[in-house]
């Protein structure tokens, strides 16, 4: 059994992390955003971009520092080799939005809007994150990591080469989730309330079994009694 779980974890396909490298980047200005804007190479910072249009909007190159997206509409974005950092908001608007070699460093944000959208190449680092929507979701290469996530829904995401490193899943929810090399062990919480039984393709270590044992139990029907 131990050489069987010795090469369970071997299998297991490491993540590749994105590595931005920005180019001097020309400031953004006052102008706001606009639906399917082309922005190349430019800095957002502490900008108020609360409640603007940028549906279909490309950022490539770009760095976003200390802005505000309190309902800020970008769906079928698409974020290339871009930095999001220390950016806040609540109701952001990412639906279907795609994101390729982006960094994403100490957010705090609510109820962000992800889902059908395609996650490739992507770290995120500290901060925390409300109810974020990543259902029917795509990732791949992406990096959790000293985060807090707080009842993050992956309801029939695909996760593919996933990891969570020190961070805190609260109330997880991967109902219909299809995972493949997705690795939980570094996870300094592990909580989930729905989906424990999706957990194929992924990898836990001894304590968090003991520690999923009750959900386990729950979902095929066995009832522990002392």
């Amino acid at each position: 059994m131990a050489k069987r779980a010795r090469e369970v974890t071997r299998e297991v396909t490491a993540v590749r992390r994105p590595e931005v490298r920005l180019p001097p980047l020309a400031p953004h200005g006052p102008a706001e955003l606009e639906p399917e804007g082309d922005y190349d190479g430019l800095e957002f910072r502490n900008l108020d971009l609360s409640g603007q249009e940028g549906t279909g909007a490309r950022f490539m190159d770009c760095g976003v520092y200390g802005c505000a997206l309190d309902e800020t509409r970008l769906p079928g974005a698409r974020f290339i080799d871009t930095v999001l950092s220390g950016v806040r908001g609540v109701g952001t608007d990412l639906s279907r939005a795609s994101l390729r070699d982006v960094e994403i460093h100490d957010v705090r944000m609510g109820g962000v809007q992800l889902f059908g959208g395609v996650l490739e190449r992507v770290l995120i680092r500290g901060g925390k994150i409300d109810y974020l929507n990543l259902r029917d979701a795509e990732l791949r290469d992406v990096v959790f990591e000293n985060c807090v996530l707080a009842e993050p829904d992956f309801a029939s995401a695909r996760l593919d080469r996933v990891a969570f490193a020190g961070c805190e899943l609260r109330g997880a929810d991967f109902t219909g989730a299809r995972m493949k090399d997705v690795d939980l062990r570094g996870a300094a919480l592990l909580d989930i309330a729905r989906g424990v039984d999706r957990l194929a393709g992924a990898v836990i270590t001894p304590s968090q079994l003991v520690d999923l044992a009750p959900a386990f139990a729950a979902q095929v029907g066995v009832r522990v009694v002392a």
